[in-house]
């Protein structure tokens, strides 16, 4: 039997450029935000606004393959902004392996990490430059940018984890929103709009 060949190490460069080696990389703009944001008027507003193109974030990752042994290291850059009181976000996912955790470390700018599980519970951390927070398994998570600047973060988790990103729209949104507190910091409000998660996800 012929065994699979090596992958080749790799230097990364992590910078608040994102990702130097990267094997792949993609974009989100406004509109794949569309149900995201609690205020729906005020995202219909700025959508029209703003335009179709419009960038919201980017993402560069490197990768060897999709195995549980395989690790996916990346980059997020989150750019600032609001939608009425809600500060820019990423879509947010579970992992589709619910039980993958990952890890984000803040390379510049200023974030929270919002995170829920499926039985309700909620958690918002604050990230600065230097500080990580570390994701468990079966939590919903979602970078927010609450600065003004772009929000970068060093990501890393399992090759095999995949991403459902449709468990949060189902439940009418994260059960927090982080919004603006008006004296320049954020807060996290009740989102009225959640309904609850299903609890029937099961594991691929």
């Amino acid at each position: 039997m012929t065994a699979p060949p090596l992958s080749i190490p790799a230097a990364l460069i992590v910078s608040s450029a994102g990702l130097a080696g990267r094997t792949d990389n993609y974009e989100v703009f406004l509109p794949r935000l569309a149900g995201v944001y609690s205020d729906a008027g005020a995202f219909d507003t700025q959508l029209a606004q703003r335009g179709i193109g419009e960038l919201v974030y980017t993402v560069d990752v490197h990768s060897y393959d999709n195995g549980p042994g395989a690790l996916t290291i990346g980059t997020s850059t989150l750019l600032p902004g609001k939608v009425g009181d809600e500060f820019a976000m990423t879509r947010g996912h579970l992992h589709a392996r619910a039980d993958r955790a990952e890890m984000y470390y803040c390379v510049s700018g200023r974030g929270v990490m919002l995170m829920d599980t499926l039985q309700g519970e909620t958690r918002a951390i604050e990230l600065t430059p230097g500080v990580a927070a570390h994701v468990p398994g079966h939590w919903i998570h979602r970078s927010v940018n609450v600065g003004n600047e772009p929000f970068v973060t060093l990501f890393c988790y399992n090759g095999d984890a995949g991403q459902d990103y449709e468990v949060i729209a189902a439940a009418g949104g994260m059960k927090s929103l982080v919004v603006d507190d008006g004296s320049g910091g954020w807060r996290a409000i009740a989102n009225p709009n959640h309904t609850g998660y299903a609890l029937d996800i099961t594991e691929a």
